[in-house]
């Protein structure tokens, strides 16, 4: 599955559908991928076969010459981008504003999400595709906030890829004209990597992780449109420079958006909200 680390050796479980199994072969061909709603967007998910955690391990294999192993990764991204650019062509039609919320474990973004959909869910329609590894404890917190989410248990995998969330689109299907959120595997490092068909990577990063991070993770600061500080309720109680964090975030990615914001309390959430408002409704005209 992953190029980066080699992860992947396992099986992925999405809701409402077979286990998924990354280096099995021998299915039929031939479905067209259209999320449950009859349309073809050029490519086939169902029964469609990708070796992604083959893939990585033998790029990690001793013996394979750099340039093998050059050419496996970029194999295992194009074949995901085609994934992708599905997804986002099925979403665009459709008016989806999508939106891949990456992380670190522990930024708190499950608790921002839910914030965020208790206090929009009456304005907007709203739904989630959650990404774990093991459990559906997040996507049940959020079906608890009255918001359909679909849960994607990636096994061994580190982070959520195309293939996977087309899948989930197929389940969930959205509302027409609605904001899709994607909770990302907590990771800073191979969801950089991966297009899901969002239109924005939105990072969350909490004041009790360091102001470094973005120049130890810059891939992910890089690749992000908007970078949410959160948990800025705790400033008082931690030794964080807020304004280097940022320069360091600025530094990687010059044209990225920083809102602080707390989850826990609302502060710096109206920003938010306004940035949700307007972005969904350029998705919208766009459709």
């Amino acid at each position: 599955m992953c190029t980066v680390c080699g992860c992947g050796e396992g099986e992925t479980r999405i809701e409402g559908h077979d286990p998924v199994h990354e280096h099995e072969h021998g299915h039929e061909h031939g479905h067209e991928h259209g999320h449950g709603h009859g349309h073809d967007t050029g490519h086939h998910h169902h029964g469609d076969t990708h070796d992604y955690g083959a893939g990585a391990a033998r790029a990690h294999a001793p013996g394979l010459s750099q340039a093998r192993m050059v050419r496996i990764e970029t194999d295992i991204l194009a074949k995901n981008n085609q994934y992708a650019d599905a997804n986002r062509r099925w979403l665009a039609e459709r008016g989806i504003l999508a939106l891949n919320l990456v992380s670190s474990p522990g930024s708190g973004k499950t608790t921002l999400l839910t914030r965020t959909i208790d206090d929009l869910k009456e304005e907007l329609r709203l739904s989630v595709i959650e990404g774990d590894q093991q459990t559906a404890h997040d996507a049940q917190r959020i079906r608890e906030t009255g918001v359909r989410a679909v849960q994607i248990n990636t096994g061994k995998g580190c982070h959520l890829d195309g293939h996977m969330v087309g899948h989930a689109l197929e389940t969930l299907a959205p509302e027409e004209e609605s904001v899709l959120f994607i909770e990302n595997v907590g990771n800073l490092v191979c969801p950089a990597a991966f297009d899901l068909g969002e239109a924005h990577k939105v990072a969350i990063l909490s004041v009790t992780e360091g102001e470094d991070k973005p120049i130890k993770y810059p891939d992910m600061f890089h690749a992000a449109d908007l970078m949410l500080l959160n948990k800025i309720d705790l400033l008082p109680y931690l030794q964080f420079d807020v304004a280097r964090c940022i320069d360091y975030a600025r530094r990687v990615n010059p044209r990225i958006r920083v809102l602080q914001v707390s989850a826990t309390t609302g502060e710096g959430m109206e920003p938010w909200y306004q940035w949700l408002r307007a972005t969904r409704e350029l998705a919208r005209i766009g459709r």
